[in-house]
Formats: structure tokens, sequence, C-alpha cells
């Protein structure tokens, strides 16, 4: 019988019928070191409001034995124990075993490759907390948790609520953590091992940084930015939500083997790939910064105030994707955070939201398993770009003012949409109704154009647009470049409105300069190539964004070919002030030459790319991303050869370096075997495995696949570079064979949870070896699957059939 998902249906009605008190719960992680068990009683306090009423708790693990007020109880196999016969007050109490520490969901056991220590990381959204132990696991059942572990003497334990009392007990320790808030059990955690551990006090608040040890130097090396970058964020959310994180202690786990990170309350967890091995490029540091933001306003926004139900996942993640990039802006030293957000994840959205996944922002989600299958671009960055449109269309202030009556109203309680949108209605003095109906109950991507009659020009929506406010730029020739002589800011309520104060005569005029809102953007015919040529002449990170997405989307939709739109990104990428956004770009024109580009055109467009990064790696502040630019793009042994030379002592380049030697046929072995060895990151073997994923040899091919596809024995956070190295083009005959295989796992691809669904999901679709016709076969075999893996598979290969098209069209 198969573990069932919970219903909206069900979840009300369990909602309605119980109030959970308290969790008490014992957790055994003593059999780890040796073996794969996690044990655990876990203890409920709850009431029932209708006496006699029957409900059932959560338990996807093997249950030992359970009791409902000391009557003994019978599990049904899916993944619920019944609770028939309910009195007024309960006490349910549950032992559970969970063995699938390796692939399973919910908790995960990892063993460093350097030491031989073993972590172990418990990670629950959305509903996997039942994996380990028994619980009521839906959002708006809240109650304290006592966790009590027991873990071998020399690992230390963390957990949400922050200083544990600590019992000897000769070869083991007992951990007693002080209650928690009242927390959906999704929000909470458990990690442990033998970290590596730095604290340090600010502004009140006791900050703790947690890694293996064998990253402990890297750890030492990042403390002081993360700490600088906790403070900032926690007294810039407390202002500006006018409550100040309510826990004193604040910890930050880096852990292996996990994908992303997780915003369990006062114990945030991370993947420890963002603890870099080679001093981190200034995308990287923007990227851990916005990641921890985004983790830190998910304790306002997720843990104080939790939704009612998933389908308000997006004031959970959109919110938080907003407020990183809000914070980031105001109070850190990454002021152009919103730049990269327009040159990488507003981009994706928009290709989202174009697409056959696109839905509504809310939307009604049946079970916990839909649920699952919006962690996705409509969410995360199309909704914080729409936030960012609201906070423009109501006013910053008013907008502070909602949220600050929000979180005041609605602190340890859930929420719905509806009460969001009364706060802000009534501190922003205009009726939300239309708006949050056009931009959260609607899908779809507005496009705007412009018209010019002489001294009119008019904003023209290709359909009923949604009410905004955005703006328009005018821009004039300065010497060789481009200063903005006027900016029109319009709200747009109906298809066609009047733009006032700008010259018609503009050499450009630019449509959401700013960026305030989400929307698509054409030139019109006359202009059309004045854009492309022009765009690197703009004067700012955002005006020059604002263009590469105007063209990057005209690639995606055959409005533009590949030719022309890698000339326009690397012209960009030659003129970018903003260190922000040259990584992104860099990527973006790699991309174009090697997945959009006609096979004839792809070797020009590639060796395009590369001069742009031998160029650009003159200049010390970017000479590391032009490097690493260079390592993906290089053209033949020239590159090679300089790209070697340049590379110094980085073993980190070097790694880049052997990966597209290998990709070019030459015979890298002993360079690996000689690089792997003076290696000294813990993870360097999955650096020597993308290598050889790379090599166009049948036998080779066969060996990473079992590895990456079938054992699954690369990390999470590793399937990405490895699956890229993997798929190369040129490489067809050699891959086709994978194609079919990727076909026939896909029943299986939601193995594991979540995370790695969407990421096996996606990396492991083939990019190259395929036409149309595969593509439509995956897009079938995907409707049995489940929702994340059948979501995940209709976005990436709606990409990869606009990659097709623009590869057979015509330069």
């Amino acid at each position: 019988m198969g573990i069932r998902s919970l219903t909206r249906t069900e979840a009300e009605r369990r909602g309605a019928l119980l109030t959970v008190e308290r969790y008490d719960v014992d957790i055994d992680l003593t059999g780890l070191p040796d073996g794969p068990e996690v044990r655990c009683v876990s203890t409920v306090a709850f009431t029932c409001h209708e006496p006699g009423a029957e409900t059932f708790v959560d338990c996807a693990a093997e249950v030992l034995a359970a009791t409902l007020n000391g009557v003994a109880l019978t599990p049904t196999g899916d993944g619920r124990i019944p609770l028939p016969g309910l009195a007024g007050h309960n006490v349910l109490r549950v032992e559970s075993v969970q063995a699938d520490t390796a692939t399973g969901e919910g908790v995960h056991k990892a063993v460093d490759p350097a030491d031989g220590e073993v972590y172990v990381w418990m990670s629950f959204e959305p509903d996997e907390a039942r994996f380990v132990w028994a619980c009521f696991d839906q959002p708006d059942l809240k109650a304290p948790h006592a966790f009590t572990v027991t873990a071998p003497s020399a690992w230390t334990v963390t957990s949400n609520s922050g200083e544990a009392r600590v019992e000897d007990l000769g070869a083991t320790r007992r951990w007693v953590f002080p209650d928690t808030p009242p927390l959906s059990v999704y929000n909470t955690v458990v990690n442990a091992g033998p970290f590596h551990e730095i604290r340090r006090e600010a502004d009140g608040h006791d900050l703790g940084l947690y890694a293996r040890r064998s990253l402990a130097e890297i750890l030492e090396r990042d403390a002081d930015e993360i700490f600088t970058l906790t403070r900032q964020g926690l007294a810039f959310y407390g202002e500006v939500f006018a409550m100040p994180f309510p826990q004193r202690r604040y910890d930050q786990v880096f852990v292996p083997e996990f994908g992303g990170a997780m915003e369990n309350y006062g114990c945030v967890t991370w993947s420890d790939v963002f603890l870099r091995r080679a001093t981190p490029t200034p995308a990287e540091s923007e990227l851990l910064a916005k990641v921890l933001l985004h983790e830190m306003a998910h304790m306002w926004f997720g843990n104080i105030v939790t939704m009612r139900w998933w389908d308000d996942l997006w004031l959970n993640e959109a919110f938080a994707e907003f407020a990183c990039h809000w914070a980031a802006e105001r109070a850190t030293r990454y002021t152009d955070a919103w730049a990269s957000h327009l040159a990488d994840e507003k981009l994706r959205a928009y290709l989202s939201d174009q697409g056959p996944v696109s839905h509504p922002i809310h939307q009604p989600i049946h079970d916990v398993a839909q649920a699952a299958s919006i962690f996705d671009n409509i969410t995360y960055p199309k909704g914080a770009s729409v936030l960012q449109q609201l906070m423009t269309y109501v006013g910053e202030e008013r907008f502070r003012a909602g949220m600050t009556a929000y979180f005041a109203r609605h602190a340890w309680g859930n929420t719905t949409l509806q009460d969001l949108i009364d706060a802000l209605s009534e501190a922003g003095g205009r009726d939300l109704d239309a708006w949050r109906t056009a931009w959260l109950a609607t899908a779809g991507t507005d496009r705007f154009s412009l018209e010019r009659d002489g001294e009119s020009v008019t904003l023209v929506a290709a359909d009923t647009p949604r009410p905004q406010v955005l703006a328009v730029g005018a821009y004039g020739r300065d010497g060789a470049a481009l200063k903005r002589t006027a900016l029109a800011r319009v709200e747009v309520t109906q298809a066609r409105t009047a733009v006032t104060g700008l010259p018609s005569s503009a050499d450009v005029l630019l449509i959401n300069d700013d960026d305030l809102t989400f929307a698509t953007t054409r030139p019109d015919a006359a202009s059309r190539d004045t854009l492309f040529r022009t765009a690197a002449q703009l004067p700012t990170a955002i005006s020059r964004g604002v263009a590469v997405a105007t063209v990057w989307d005209m690639l995606t939709t055959g409005e533009a070919t590949a030719a022309e739109a890698g000339r326009c990104v690397t012209e960009v990428l030659a003129a970018e002030t903003s260190d922000a956004v040259i990584e992104p770009y860099l990527t973006m024109a790699a991309n174009i030459a090697e997945l959009w580009a006609p096979p004839g055109e792809r070797a020009g467009l590639t060796a395009a790319v590369a001069a742009v990064c031998r160029r650009l790696a003159a200049d010390p502040g970017r000479r590391q991303v032009a490097l690493r630019g260079l390592a993906r793009t290089a053209t033949g042994p020239d590159d090679l050869a300089w790209l070697r030379e340049q590379a110094g002592d980085d073993v980190d380049l070097h790694w880049r370096a052997l990966v597209r030697e290998a990709e070019l046929g030459d015979d890298v072995s002993s360079e690996t075997a000689a690089l792997l060895e003076r290696d000294p990151d813990p993870d360097a073997w999955v650096r020597a495995l993308t290598v050889r994923a790379a090599l166009p040899d049948p036998a080779v091919k066969a060996e990473v696949w079992q590895k990456l596809a079938v054992d699954r024995t690369v990390p999470v956070q590793a399937v990405r570079q490895v699956a890229a190295a993997f798929w190369r083009p040129g490489q067809d005959e050699l891959l086709a064979p994978y194609a079919e295989r990727y076909l026939d796992s896909i029943p299986h691809l939601h193995h594991g949870g979540m995370i790695p669904a969407m990421t096996f999901t996606s990396h492991l679709f083939p990019p190259h070896a395929i036409d149309a016709a595969y593509v439509a076969k995956a897009q079938h075999a995907s409707q049995e699957a489940a929702p994340v893996v059948r979501n995940t598979l209709l976005e990436r290969s709606d990409a990869v059939s606009r990659m097709l098209r623009s590869r057979t069209r015509a330069a």
C-alpha cells in the first residue's frame, strides 16, 4: 500500500476537530554511526472539540508501538494511524523507527569522505516530518515542540529553540531543548554530528555557524561575512516589520548532501556547497547573501505567521524572495540585488509563465503532493516581482505599514491571502480586490509595446492588462553612450495608455524602465534593431537588464535568432559595470551558443564568448569569473593552454578546464588523477566524475549514468554539474540511449522527496540527442508521474522545445 497524501478536505476537517497542545519528541541517533536507524518516541497532547469523533495521525516511519490514552493502536500501512473514539483531552504516544536514512524522506545520514565522520540532518517541507515521527503534518496545527535528542558523545545537536541542557551519559549525551514557540511541524528541525562551531554576539542575538569539521577552514574564512549579513538582516526585518526576531539564538547549519536551504525556525539548514571551496565570485557571494536573507525572512513569513494551507505557499516563498532582494539592496553591500534578479531568476519566471506549467500565483491545492509541485518559478521569482510591483502600486511606506499590521495581528497564528490583502488595503488606502484577482488569481504575463505618432507616445498592451504602475524611460545619445533624458511613470488600467512627458524623437524609449513590474516588452518594428544594437550603451545595470530581458524573451519565442541574441549579450558583457550581473550574462551567452544556436553557428558564437572572456580576464575584479567562462567555452588548444597558464594554483579552474578538455576528446586521465590527489576538497571525487562525464566515450558514459541516475551516489547538490557535463553537444550518437533511459526512469523520479525529485527530473532531461517527437513522448509519459515530477518535466521540456526550434531556425 502506498503512502497517502493529505488532502485539503481532510486537513480542514482535522484542523476544525483538534487543537494540538504540545509535542514531546524523544529522538535516538545513537544507531547512526554504525547503522541507518533513527528511533523516535513522539508524545502528542491534544484536545478534541467533538468527543467520540475519530481522525488519524500521520506516521510514514515504521511504527513499533502506538497508544491513544493508553489503548493500543494499529497502523493502516498507508502512512497513517487511525485515532478512534477521541476524548476531550488526549495523549498519543508513538514509537517509530526510520531505517531509510540514505535515500528516504525527512532525515538523511551523510558520511564525509574526507574523514569518515557521520552527519545527520532533518528537513520536513512540505510534509516529511511524518517520515521520522508521528505528527499532525499540516501547517495550521501549530504547537510548541520539546525535543530530547540522544546522540554520540562527540556530536553536537542543533534544534529550533536554542540552548539545550546537555546530560553526559558516558558514550552518549542527551540534549534537552526548551520548548519552541507554536510552530508547524514542517518548521522544526534536528541536525547532528561532530560539527565545527563558531559563535558571535550581535545586537543582543547569539549567532551560531556550524559545518562539518573538514570544512572548518572555509567556515572560518566566511564567518565574518555571514555574521555581518545575519546582523544586517535581523536589524532590517525587525525594523520594517516592527517586530524584532523574538528569540535570542539564531543558528545556521551547513550540512553535506542537502539541496538548497531550509528556513527552520531559529536554526536554518544550508547545503554546504554554499561554503565555496574556491574564493567566491561576486555572484556567488551575492547568492549566499540573498539565500541567507530569504531564509531569514521566513522567520516572519512562514514561522511566526504561517499559511493555513498550501494554496497560500506564495505567502511564504514569494514574500521571502521579495524580502531578500529588498533587504539586500537596503541593508547590505549588495545594492544591485534587483539587477541580478532581473538577469537570472526573473527571466526563468518569464519563460515558465509562458509555458505549459503556468499557473496563478494563488490557486487551489487539492493535496500536499500537488503542493510539492508549485515550489517553482511562478511561486518564487514571479511572486517576488509581483510583490515588488505591489509595493510600487501602494507606495513603500504604506506597504510597510500593512506588513506591520499583518504581523501584529496574526503572530504565531495561521492566515490566508485575504488576511494579507485586508492589512495592505487598510494601510494603503486603496481597494486591492481587482489587483488581487488580476495578479494572484490569473496566470500569464502581460506584454507591452509603444506606438509613436508625431509627438504622442502610447503604451499598448497585447491583451487586457493587469492594474499596475510602470515606467518608460527616454534615452538620447551622449557620445558613444546613451543618457536618460526623461522618465514617465504611468498607471495602467486599460489596453492603451497615453504616456506624457517623453520626447517621441528619443533614440530609445525603454518600457518597464527601473523594472517595476512583471511584464515582457517588445520594441516596435522600426526600433527593433536599434534595441539590439544599443542595449550595451544604456547607462545602468537595470536599464541594460530590461533591454537584455526583451532580447532574451524574443529568442525564447522565436522572434530573434541565437546569433542576434548572442551578439547583444556579449556586447553588454563587454560594457557592463555591475559585478552582480557579469556571471549571469556569461552563463546566458554560453547557453545561447551551446543550447540555442543551430549546429553550424555554435562554434562561432562559442568563440565570441571565449573572446569576451579573455578580454574580461584583464580586469582583476572580473578575472576569476572570466576564466571560469573561458573554461566552459574554450575553443581549442590555444584557449586551453592560455587558461592553464592563467589558472596557476587555482584548483577549481583546473577542474573546469579538464571538463572542457575531456569534452573536446583529450585524454585527461593522468591530469585528473594528479589533481584529485592534491585537491583538499572532501568532495573532489565529484569533480573527477564530472570530468569523466564529459568524455565522448561509451564505456565512461555508461559508468557515469549508473552512478548519477541509477545508484544516485552523486550528492543532490552536485547533480546539476555532473549532468551538464554528461549531456554535451556533438555527442548525440553516444547520448541517444540515455535519452531513452530517462523516459524509463520517469515513474521513479519522485523517490527521495521533493528536492531530489525536482533535481533529477530537471537536470537528467536530455537537451541533446532528441527531437520534437521525443519531447512529446516525455510529456506524455509524465502524465502518470507524481505531480512534482510532472510539472518539473513539463517546464523543462518546454524550454528544450524552444531550444530545438531555435536550433532549426535559419540564421
